[in-house]
């Protein structure tokens, strides 16, 4: 019997993996990707209207719906999954989380882990509240991928970064009040709305995710994962699984993460929890909770357990326990690289379709991902951190971390990208 799962914003990519579910599973777009990701403007109304109207005119049984992207994505699941008497997470367990604020708050009732924040009044504030002090993020409650957050060391840094935010909180926060509406909002988080800005003590360390499931109100983790930054950046390189940690740190992540999940009920779903750990005071801070599993992790995990984290989410969403994961697949480690510039310019070369062939064909288990093209304007791409420019994401498997990066030094010469008549290299 065909089990029918739709993914919002189904993508080229993820395609490749979710076909390589078992063959009882019929993968669907519901609504397309550009529609969703990378929009300036989110009329969610609209969108959860069109994606209703795809379901009931679809002829045959809805099965699952499932997405792995960002807000809006991660807020319309669980509103379509409750219209259409499906498997998936409560809207205010995902609202929580997506607020993050109100997810700071909830952390914070059950485990030390956590940064100092504070709410900044955008009409008020141009200072820190007596509670912070320098270096501190600020950032909205509502955003995706790191968009309008800003390290800042001091008054002047801060009100440069307040009066951007001023100019963009809307973009995410406006239609995130939408997802607000149609839950019981505690009183302190309906005072801050969504369209407020906070600020947090900034941390460093080594940045881990977690990745686990819930569901029935048992919480399991699946993999952690290394997420290693540019020297002196704050913007990714790469993420690396598995991660290189001590077994005792590995333990209390998991540990944090299973009572974090548990006080914010959420259930039926795939997370990922992202951490710093100083290894120099073995300390750990929490950084920000997902409802949602990263489908930039999806290929590392098929490359080391054989079996994708999208599989993990597919089985949920039909009401089954997943499987387990673990090192079933053809290589010990696995990347995700991020190919970024860190100055604007245009592009004059890019790699065409029959390169990125040659490249994969020669260079066997890496799939390379072009993010811009000939005569793109790096700042005029979306979805972009507050520092700098994708150029390409490559996935790559390998026997160790010396491999991966042999590999990806020759991936990058082979991709030949020029900005601004300027060969780009590592």
């Amino acid at each position: 019997m065909t089990t029918n799962v739709f993914v919002l914003g189904l993508d080229d990519l993820n395609l490749e993996t979710l076909h390589h579910l078992p063959a009882e599973y019929a993968i669907h777009q519901l609504l397309p990707k550009d529609e969703l990701v990378g929009t300036d403007e989110i009329d969610l109304a609209g969108l959860l209207e069109r994606a209703q109207a795809t379901l009931e005119a679809f002829d045959g049984t809805i099965d699952a719906v499932v997405g792995y992207w960002d807000f809006p994505v991660s807020s319309m699941v669980p509103i379509l999954c409750q219209q259409f008497g499906l498997h998936g997470p409560n809207l205010e367990a995902v609202a929580t989380c997506e607020h993050k604020y109100w997810s700071r708050v909830e952390q914070s009732k059950v485990i030390d882990d956590v940064p100092g924040f504070a709410i900044l009044d955008l009409d008020k504030d141009d200072g820190l509240p007596p509670e912070l002090s320098y270096p501190v993020w600020v950032k909205p409650v509502k955003s995706a991928s790191s968009e309008l957050a800003f390290r800042v060391e001091d008054d002047v840094e801060l009100k440069t970064a307040l009066d951007e935010m001023r100019g963009g909180i809307g973009k995410f926060g406006e239609p995130f009040e939408f997802v607000l509406d149609r839950v019981d909002l505690p009183a302190e988080i309906a005072e801050v709305g969504a369209t407020a800005c906070l600020a947090e003590e900034a941390v460093g360390g080594r940045q881990i995710t977690v990745e686990g499931y819930s569901t029935r109100g048992d919480v399991h983790v699946y993999g952690i994962i290394d997420s290693l930054v540019y020297p002196e950046t704050s913007s990714f390189l790469r993420y690396q699984y598995p991660a290189q940690l001590p077994a005792s740190v590995s333990e209390r992540l998991i540990e944090s993460s299973v009572k974090v999940i548990e006080q914010i009920g959420l259930t039926w779903t795939t997370f990922n929890i992202e951490y710093f750990w100083d290894p120099d005071t073995d300390r750990l801070r929490l950084l920000e909770v997902n409802p949602r599993h990263s489908q930039s992790h999806a290929k590392m995990f098929e490359y080391v357990d054989g079996v994708s984290n999208h599989e993990v989410l597919v089985e949920l969403a039909t009401g089954h326990e997943p499987s387990t994961m673990r090192g079933a697949g053809e290589h010990d480690v696995a990347a995700k690289w991020f190919m970024r510039a860190f100055g604007d310019g245009v592009v004059t070369r890019s790699p065409g379709p029959d390169d990125i062939a040659r490249i994969e064909q020669e260079l066997p288990g890496v799939t390379v991902h072009p993010m811009v093209g000939k005569g793109d304007r790096l700042s005029d791409q979306s979805q972009q951190d507050s520092y700098s420019f994708e150029l390409a994401q490559i996935f790559m498997g390998a026997h160790d971390e010396d491999e991966l990066t042999r590999i990806y030094r020759r991936c990058v010469e082979m991709l030949g990208y020029e900005i601004d008549g300027k060969v780009f290299d590592v």
